[in-house]
């Protein structure tokens, strides 16, 4: 094994002594990590982008039949943002989706929004008293805290059928029945919450789902961002060797700029009976994670006093963020329908099929690297193994019975949890490499130790169509074998040089780590 420092320290050498043009290959892929600020409108509006979507078999122990799903929002937070920190934004809805019957069509919808209760703590000043200015006038302990100027509270309600006019029922805590819930505060810091780990735990809650005799469990709070890329390099579109991206050795050679990020996780936990169809015995699931507003928004000119009066909302929800799988609106999706893609639904998507079948990102890749047309692109067009992958699903994995090609991550409910310790790194595309069992990672669901950006690379550039083989293993099409990738096995060694097995999770639910303080 290669110390992480020797291989920092090796990487950095390599870049001030060597150059090759392979990794404008980067600089074309995750360009703001996995949805991060990944669209025009998105990129003003953090509250509402949605970064990151998990589906997975809950791999805590003695939570096996459950699967759990995170969506993650508000990119980029330093643990230092203060004073108002990342509160959610109340006038927005935020929603995760389900299809149970590969219709392309949301089934259930776990509908999450958010309430700020402002308490106005005043101090007394002489003979008057004062608003503070901080979010906090003391020690944090528990619960909707007293020494909270804010208290963020949040519903969830489960919604089946169309997601605006169907049967919708609230979530309840299991032995209250209260409907809702509250979200602890941002780390702030270790003097104002001396054990955050221990004060979040307070804000998980067993819950009583609408038709589902299985209780659940919900959070929604901040968390330590765990998606890893390389983010400095790729935007100093600075150029590294081949011999550093292709060397399996190097996958932790630079280091993560999301490290010192904190992000804002809606997270629950449903037992996989609850969310298959009752109709059919298929096990696979399609989900993806929208935010919607306001049709309408009024700034008025003189706000009067009060928490968020600044803006006066009106008219129906109109949906502008959208999340599937990671890093399609950025490297699939061209830049004059990044907006659009946001703002679509799952069963419209024919109208971006010319992205998947006929990507951009390889013939970037040979402009990038000098070469003639037709040396790096998988010549397979239009290309079968990414309509499987992105669109459809992999026959024997993760596609449903009878799917209609539309973006989501797809999980196959029935495919066992793998543990922590056990899970590979590069999903299905590791089990190609090394011969393994683990089919329970991406892109069968998502994992959040998946290392999505180094599979995405191996996909993009054809390793699967490698996989394929002569036999169509894959159900790719006869066309989609080796002889269709020119980069030929070296399609299986790319990465971007930061390892995302690496980061810290939890064992368990909400499995994205403690955030960052804002100070120790």
């Amino acid at each position: 094994m290669v110390d992480h420092a020797v291989r920092r320290a090796k990487f950095r050498v390599v870049l001030a002594v060597a150059s090759c043009p392979l990794l404008t290959v980067l600089a074309a892929l995750p360009a703001q990590a996995s949805s991060h600020r990944e669209a025009p409108f998105v990129a003003t509006q953090p509250k509402i982008d949605g970064t990151d979507l998990y589906a997975f078999n809950s791999y805590e122990r003695g939570r096996s039949g459950y699967v759990t799903l995170i969506a993650n929002y508000q990119p980029l937070q330093d643990p230092f943002g203060g004073p108002n920190y990342f509160k959610m934004d109340p006038n927005a809805i935020y929603e995760i989706h389900i299809d149970n019957n590969g219709d392309a069509k949301e089934d259930l919808t776990f509908q999450f929004r958010f309430q700020n209760v402002f308490n106005r703590i005043a101090l007394p000043i002489g003979n008057q008293s004062v608003p503070i200015p901080l979010t906090q006038a003391g020690r944090v302990e528990g619960p909707n805290s007293p020494a909270l100027n804010v208290n963020e509270k949040f519903t969830v309600t489960l919604i089946r059928g169309d997601r605006r006019s169907g049967q919708a029922a609230a979530l309840t805590r299991v032995g209250t029945g209260g409907t809702s819930f509250d979200k602890p505060v941002d780390n702030i810091g270790t003097k104002t919450i001396p054990q955050y780990a221990s004060y979040a735990a307070q804000h998980i809650y067993s819950v009583a789902i609408p038709g589902c005799s299985t209780p659940g469990r919900v959070f929604a709070g901040q968390r330590r961002e765990g998606f890893a890329v390389n983010l400095g390099a790729v935007f100093d579109l600075i150029n590294a060797p081949l011999s550093v991206i292709t060397d399996p050795s190097l996958i932790n050679a630079a280091p993560n700029p999301l490290a010192n990020k904190n992000i804002t996780s809606l997270a629950i936990e449903v037992h996989k009976s609850c969310l298959l169809s009752r109709s059919t015995s298929d096990p696979v699931i399609g989900t993806w994670t929208t935010a919607s507003i306001r049709q309408s928004q009024l700034v008025n000119a003189n706000p009067p006093s009060g928490h968020q009066t600044t803006i006066s909302y009106g008219g129906a929800f109109v949906q502008v963020s959208r999340l599937g799988m990671p890093l399609v609106n950025e490297v699939i999706i061209g830049l004059p329908d990044k907006d659009r893609f946001n703002g679509s639904l799952p069963q419209n998507d024919g109208q971006f099929a010319t992205y998947v079948t006929h990507p951009t990102l390889p013939k970037l890749v040979e402009i990038a690297m000098g070469l003639a047309p037709g040396s790096a692109a998988p010549r397979n067009l239009p290309r079968q193994d990414l309509v499987t992958t992105f669109l459809t699903g992999i026959a024997g994995v993760n596609r449903p019975m009878n799917p209609v090609p539309s973006e989501m991550l797809r999980l196959n409910t029935s495919i066992p949890a793998v543990p922590f310790a056990q899970q590979n790194r590069l999903g299905i595309v590791g089990n190609v490499l090394a011969g393994g069992s683990d089919n329970a990672g991406y892109p069968n669901g998502r994992r959040p130790k998946d290392d999505v950006v180094d599979i995405s690379l191996v996909v993009a550039l054809g390793g699967l169509c490698m996989a394929n083989g002569n036999n169509n293993a894959f159900g790719f099409g006869a066309a989609c074998n080796p002889s269709a990738v020119p980069l030929g096995a070296t399609a299986f060694r790319l990465h971007d040089a930061v390892d995302q097995a690496v980061q810290p999770f939890l064992a368990g639910f909400p499995y994205l780590n403690t955030p960052l303080p804002g100070a120790q």
